[in-house]
C-alpha cells in the first residue's frame, strides 16, 4: 500500500505560500458545508436533553445513551470507512454517509421511546462515520495551500458546527423537542445536493484498503500515542458536552447560548490559536497546554457555583479547540500511513472516549454526586499528559512538521 504524500515529507521550498485558507475550490466548500452540518449533530441535542428526558420519561443516564450509541457506532464504523471508500470512491462514500444521516435523523424525530431514539442515533452514527472520515481526506486532497490549511479548514467546520448545533437545537427545540432532528435531516439533504453537483469524484486509490489497515496502522508508536492520548482527552471533552446540560438547570435557550459561546471558543482556538501556537512552541507542547487548561476548567466545573460553571463551560472551549487541531494534525502527520487509514485508526480509538464519557458521567452523578464526573474528567487529562510524557520519543516526527509550518510564515527572499 503506497502512502499518500505527507507534508512532513515536503521540502520547505516546495510548500505553497500563495493562496489564503479562504481561497478554495467550490468542491471543498460544499464538503465543508456538509461537515458543518454533520458536526452540528454532535451538539444539537445538548439544549434539549432535559426536554427529551421529561417527554420520554427517561433518566439522565438513559438519555446520555444518545451520545454513547452515536459515538460507539461512529468509532467502530471508522474501521470500515477506508475499506469502503477505496472500493466505491470518496464521493459515493460521502453520499452514502449523508443519506444515512438524513434517514436516521428524520427517524429520530419520530421516536416515541428513549430506546427508539438511541437506536436511530446509532444509525446516524454510522452515516456520520462514513461521511466525517472521508470528508477529512477529501478536503485534505482537494484544498489549496497544503495539508495544514486543509486541516484548519476542517477544524473550522467542526468548531462552527459545534457552536451552531446548540443554537439550532435551542431554537427548534423550544417549539418541539423533535424539530431539531427534522432540521438536521433537511440541512443534510442540502449538503447531499451540493456534494452531488459540485464535488468531482476523486480518483480511487491505486490499491484497495484492507479491513485490517486501521488497526495495523496503530502499530506505529506515534499514531498509537496520539490516539490513546486522545481517548482520555475525549472522555474529558464529552463529559463537558454531554453532562453539563443537566447541571446548568437552564431552559433550552439558556443551554443553547452557553454552548454557543463554548462552540465559538472552540472555533477561534482551532482556527487561530492552535496554528499560531504550533509554530511558536510545537504541536506536542500545544497538547500539553490544552490538557493542562482543561484540567483547571474541569475542576472549576466541579467545585464552583452556578455562575462559575457557566464561565468554565464557555472557556473550556479554548483548550478543546487547541487540542482538536493539534491532535488531528498529529494523527495525519506523525506516521507514514496514508491519511485516510491513519484517520480511521485514530478516530476508532479516540471516539471511544466520546462513547464512554456521557453514560459514565451521568451514572456517577446519579449514584455518587454531581461533582465526581468532572473530577474524573480532570484525572483523564492528567493520564493523557502522562501518556505523552512517557511516550514522547514517538512524537519526534512532528518536530519536522512544526519546522515546515514555521518556515511557511517566513517572508520569501526577494528575487534578484
Amino acid at each position: 500500500m503506497h502512502a499518500m504524500p505527507s507534508s512532513n515529507a515536503e521540502h520547505p521550498s516546495s510548500i505553497t505560500k500563495g493562496g489564503g485558507i479562504l481561497r478554495q475550490p467550490m468542491s471543498v466548500w460544499a464538503t465543508a458545508f456538509a461537515a458543518v452540518v454533520a458536526f452540528m449533530g454532535i451538539g444539537l441535542v445538548d439544549p434539549i436533553l432535559p426536554a427529551i428526558a421529561a417527554n420520554l420519561r427517561a433518566t439522565p443516564s438513559q438519555v446520555s445513551l444518545l451520545f454513547t450509541s452515536y459515538f460507539l457506532i461512529t468509532a467502530v464504523a471508522m474501521l470500515i470507512t477506508g475499506w469502503v471508500s477505496s472500493r466505491i470512491g470518496g464521493k459515493r462514500t460521502l453520499m452514502i454517509g449523508l443519506t444515512l444521516v438524513v434517514v436516521f435523523a428524520a427517524l429520530a424525530g419520530t421516536s416515541d421511546t428513549v430506546g427508539q431514539l438511541v437506536g436511530f442515533r446509532a444509525g446516524w452514527g454510522l452515516g456520520n462515520a462514513l461521511f466525517v472520515a472521508t470528508a477529512l481526506a477529501v478536503i485534505v486532497g482537494a484544498a489549496s495551500g497544503g495539508a495544514e490549511k486543509a486541516i484548519v479548514l476542517y477544524e473550522a467546520a467542526l468548531g462552527l458546527g459545534i457552536s451552531l448545533g446548540p443554537l439550532l437545537g435551542a431554537l427548534l427545540g423550544d417549539l418541539n423537542w423533535r424539530f431539531p432532528f427534522f432540521g438536521t435531516a433537511i440541512l443534510m439533504a442540502v449538503g447531499f445536493l451540493l456534494i452531488s453537483t459540485l464535488l468531482k469524484a476523486p480518483p480511487k486509490p491505486a490499491e484497495k484498503t484492507r479491513l485490517s489497515a486501521p488497526i495495523r496502522a496503530l502499530g506505529h508508536g506515534g499514531l498509537s500515542t496520539t490516539a490513546f492520548t486522545a481517548l482520555f482527552y475525549n472522555y474529558a471533552f464529552f463529559t463537558v458536552l454531554a453532562f453539563t446540560p443537566f447541571v446548568l438547570g437552564m431552559s433550552a435557550h439558556g443551554i443553547g447560548l452557553v454552548f454557543f459561546g463554548w462552540g465559538v471558543m472552540v472555533a477561534l482556538a482551532s482556527v487561530f490559536g492552535a496554528p499560531a501556537l504550533q509554530r511558536r512552541v510545537g504541536t506536542v507542547r500545544v497538547m500539553y497546554l490544552g490538557l493542562a487548561l482543561l484540567v483547571l476548567f474541569q475542576l472549576g466545573l466541579a467545585f464552583l457555583g452556578h455562575d462559575g460553571i457557566i464561565v468554565c463551560t464557555i472557556l473550556s472551549g479554548i483548550p478543546i479547540g487547541l487540542n482538536n487541531t493539534a491532535f488531528t494534525e498529529a494523527a495525519m502527520e506523525v506516521s507514514d500511513n496514508p491519511r485516510p487509514v491513519a484517520s480511521a485508526g485514530y478516530n476508532f480509538v479516540r471516539w471511544m472516549g466520546g462513547a464512554l464519557a456521557p453514560y459514565f458521567a451521568t451514572k456517577l452523578a446519579e449514584e455518587v454526586n454531581p461533582h465526581l464526573p468532572y473530577v474524573v474528567g480532570a484525572a483523564c487529562c492528567v493520564v493523557a499528559i502522562g501518556v505523552l510524557v512517557v511516550r514522547r520519543r514517538h512524537m519526534a516526527p512532528l518536530e519536522r512538521v512544526d519546522i515546515d509550518h514555521a518556515f511557511q510564515d517566513e517572508p520569501l527572499p526577494a528575487q534578484a
